[in-house]
């Protein structure tokens, strides 16, 4: 009985101090500052377009259309960019199934613009770890240029330029690399179009 009263009760006590600080107040807290400051970010970022929800600019979308800028590949199930199913392909670089798969993407671009004989970059073939990636590189989208601009209509000149005024530069002027939105890159040239 002495020990209870030495250990348990202490030990009860500070379980239910901890619960409520890192269960509740923490969280709380927390949930205030994020709403407070950067509600955007905090609410996934969403994009709204009249009165619809249509994407959010932290999760990649599926676009196939040879008119639309294509995206990172993505592995996750049951379908693709599923923000409940983040992962990777997890294939080892000697794997012949990612081969395959690199391969299989790539006959797929070639197919959608057959005359482009540069390099492809490897952000168009390859998915990342989460599978949801938003941005590709600005090498990706200058690849795809041509074969939008020739899909929609548009002078190369000014889909080169949306593409110019859509790059997003290094996190704080030196984490990462430069990129572009795909959805917002694919949405800015809707919204061209229907000028």
């Amino acid at each position: 009985m002495k020990m209870w009263q030495h250990l348990g009760r202490p030990a009860l006590a500070l379980f239910f101090l901890f619960s409520l600080l890192t269960g509740l107040l923490y969280p709380l807290a927390v949930t205030a500052v994020a709403q407070t400051f950067f509600p955007q970010q905090a609410n996934g970022s969403l994009i709204e377009r009249e009165g619809v929800i249509i994407g959010s600019e932290l999760i990649g979308q599926p676009f196939d259309d040879p008119a639309y800028f294509w995206g990172r590949p993505s592995l996750t199930s049951p379908y693709p960019y599923n923000g409940g199913a983040s992962i990777g392909s997890n294939l080892a670089p000697s794997n012949p199934a990612l081969a395959e798969q690199v391969a299989a993407r790539m006959a797929a671009l070639a197919a959608a613009d057959p005359g482009n004989t540069r390099p492809i970059p490897v952000d168009l073939v390859t998915s990342s770890g989460s599978g949801l990636d938003p941005h590709i590189s600005v090498a990706a989208a200058e690849y795809q240029i041509t074969r939008v601009a020739r899909a929609r209509g548009l002078a190369e000149a000014v889909v080169r330029q949306l593409v110019a005024d859509h790059v997003e530069g290094r996190t704080l002027g030196l984490l990462g690399e430069p990129r572009v939105n795909v959805l917002q890159l694919n949405l800015a040239l809707d919204s061209l179009q229907s000028e």
